[in-house]
């Protein structure tokens, strides 16, 4: 499974560019691999970001904004949902994926199944 994010290699506003660097710097840093879709530079990535945002996590004005996540073809979320996810230790889980042994929150997955057995 390939984690998609859709950014803006060319945007103008520095918060876009600087979350955009956040997370993927973060996925980077953490070895997840990643794939960037550039929707300014590709007419074809942008439609299918737009299109595949569910409906209630949309802005009430106008269109998602970058960064939005993917695994695959399934949403995890924009760029407010990843930092929380970060900041709880629950980023492997917000992507779909299974911490790997050792990471905190590997530890935190079994430490809870442990005392709720």
């Amino acid at each position: 499974m390939v984690i998609k994010v859709y950014i803006a290699t060319s945007s103008g506003s520095t918060s876009i560019k600087k979350k955009q660097q956040d997370v993927l710097g973060f996925l980077h840093a953490v070895k997840i691999e990643y794939e960037e879709k550039d929707i300014a530079a590709n007419e074809e990535n942008r439609k299918w970001m737009r299109e595949n945002v569910p409906e209630n996590c949309r802005p009430t004005n106008g269109n998602p904004l970058p960064p939005q996540i993917f695994n695959e073809c399934k949403y995890c979320g924009d760029y407010d949902a990843f930092f929380e996810a970060r900041e709880n230790n629950v980023v492997y889980a917000f992507l779909g994926l299974t911490a790997p042994p050792g990471s905190k929150e590997a530890e935190a997955l079994a430490k809870q199944n442990a005392e709720s057995s």
